[in-house]
């Protein structure tokens, strides 16, 4: 405990670091309070109907988590962050197959800032696109209380344009945080609307475990049970984002002048799961395709394959969406580890793998490694994102399950195990300096783990 103390006193004495720190809170809370602000001319009181849709739709509930409960609120950031992920995800793969799209991606600086300005123009396509679904929505589920039962085409127009710059004001404070604040913008955004949803889900499982209430089983010994597995299911998915195989490669001795280069051993970290959390994301897109199909129609009139996969907590779901989640993670892997650029790169630079030749064979023998560690990755990744459908028949609450596995999990720690290395990062480099003689923090370093 003293430790941790002292570790905190080690980030407030750096100056540099305990601004970034306060800039991120303030950037933060500025975005939790927009997330209370309504649309003009909704009413917060006519949103009960809304907020139960929200919690009914595997879809719905999604989007709400990741916009911090704006989505059922009628904020003005009820779109959230998602349009623009949505665009990176496009221009990411247009990357992969467009020849002008490698090429910018090649050039730099000046490319990188190309590409980031044509994510920004498909992210404002996207949310005019969505802003009318999401305000017929929402016109839908609270027309019964009268809130926007007459939204005429220029209340649609405003309001769309109200959600869009909201979307894009979330997506300015995402970069103001990258260059101001400490760690990844967007995606320490995306952390706080998941970490946002976390007290009012303990809060419920809590009582909902409590004696006497409805529906209650097992009692308070039960709930601590939960936040044990809870605990466990976040260890496993620390290993599984941290998780690397070390190919060692030694580079030839080069003497340059009097000086020497070269000679030494280094290591290349082929991540176990080099995929992230793409792979649960493309699937989830596909899964949803039957509920929302299902959605435009009477659930009694839905066909049998519909109404089967329109069941989040079903089997024959579960199961495709675990399969989908394993091919797309040897897909995913395929497109963007290059064991053919990386053997030409470590040959153009003296080095070579000891016991393989360079050139073709080194290709070969990367590539034969990543397929035997991405088996395991991506089993162990399917598990993790079917582990929410476990806890919900086991009787967990929908919103707690929800923190038990799939996009949030992988999402919250993959984030806080980058923001703690940028942190660890600022205190590393002042203690090398002098500022931190006593070395109070070489236990805490995680860098090797990346």
């Amino acid at each position: 405990m003293m430790r941790f103390v002292e570790t905190l006193k080690n980030i407030w004495t750096i100056d540099e670091l305990r601004k970034r720190i306060l800039v991120t809170l303030l950037l933060v809370l500025v975005y939790r309070l927009g997330c209370y602000v309504v649309l003009p001319g909704i009413s917060p009181a006519d949103l009960d109907a809304l907020s139960k849709f929200t919690n009914k739709s595997g879809l719905m509930q999604l989007l709400d988590m990741f916009s911090g409960g704006a989505f059922s609120q009628a904020s003005i950031f009820a779109l959230g962050i998602m349009p623009y992920i949505t665009a990176s995800i496009v221009i990411q793969l247009l990357g992969m197959v467009l020849p002008s799209f490698q090429k910018m991606m090649r050039e730099g600086e000046s490319g990188r800032q190309k590409l980031n300005q044509y994510t920004r123009y498909l992210t404002v396509l996207i949310l005019i696109l969505q802003g009318p679904a999401y305000l017929i929505n929402l016109q839908v589920q609270v027309s019964a209380a009268g809130a926007v039962s007459a939204m005429g085409p220029w209340t649609v127009a405003y309001l769309t344009v109200i959600l869009a710059a909201g979307s894009m004001f979330i997506m300015w404070l995402g970069e103001r945080i990258t260059d101001r604040g400490i760690g990844n913008g967007i995606s320490f955004i995306i952390l706080v609307g998941i970490i946002a949803r976390l007290p009012q889900a303990l809060f419920y499982e809590f009582t909902s475990r409590m004696p006497g209430s409805t529906g209650s089983q097992g009692g308070l010994v039960m709930f601590v049970v939960e936040l044990i597995l809870l605990f466990a299911v976040t260890v496993g998915a620390v290993l599984l984002v941290q998780g690397t195989r070390k190919v060692p490669v030694q580079y030839a001795k080069r003497i340059v002048g009097n000086r020497q280069y070269g000679g030494a051993r280094q290591y290349i970290p082929l991540k176990v799961n080099a995929a992230g959390v793409m792979p649960i994301i493309f699937a989830q897109a596909i899964m949803f395709i039957p509920i929302t199909l299902a959605g435009f129609g009477s659930s009694d009139n839905a066909g049998g394959f519909i109404a089967a996969f329109s069941d989040i907590n079903g089997f024959w779901y579960n199961l495709v969406y675990f399969l989908m989640i394993v091919a797309f993670t040897y897909f995913y892997t395929a497109i963007t580890v290059r064991p053919t650029q990386m053997a030409e790169d470590m040959k153009r630079n003296n080095g070579f793998i000891p016991g393989v030749k360079p050139g073709k064979k080194t290709a070969e023998y990367l590539d034969s490694i990543m397929s035997r560690i991405t088996l395991p990755g991506s089993i162990f990744l399917g598990i993790v994102a079917i582990l929410p459908a476990f806890a919900r028949f086991f009787g967990i609450s929908q919103n707690f399950a929800q923190f038990f596995g799939g996009t949030s999990l992988l999402i919250l720690v993959g984030v806080v195990l980058d923001t703690l290395q940028q942190i660890e990062s600022h205190l590393m480099m002042h203690h090398y300096d002098g500022l931190m003689k006593e070395g109070k923090i070489k236990g805490r370093t995680t860098g090797s783990a990346y």
